[in-house]
């Protein structure tokens, strides 16, 4: 019988591929730009997840999550906008390189 992974594990391969990107073209990323979307990402993160929690559209297996929570959302949860805050100005750099 396979265990199964748990939210955590799932999360961190992405996260760990999109910090070793940003480190290697840091020099493509505007430092203060990426700290300003990062305050506001998460903050919406935080709220809009705690919400549709609260409002039971997601739900999650509290045996799959670290135990690490903002309310009701488990900080795995926080893993994707970091996904995205890495992802979205690396593509955007590379689409204008090839215009």
């Amino acid at each position: 019988m396979a265990s199964e992974l748990s939210y955590l594990a799932i999360a961190m391969p992405p996260v760990l591929v999109m910090l070793v990107l940003g480190l290697v073209l840091r020099s493509k990323l505007q430092l203060r730009a990426l700290v300003v979307a990062a305050v506001v990402v998460l903050a919406m993160t935080a709220v809009f997840d705690n919400l549709i929690i609260w409002a039971g559209i997601v739900a999650y297996d509290q045996t799959l999550i670290s135990g690490v929570k903002l309310a009701l959302a488990p900080i795995e949860d926080f893993s994707y906008s970091l996904v995205g805050l890495i992802l979205i100005p690396l593509v955007w750099e590379l689409w204008e390189r090839r215009k």
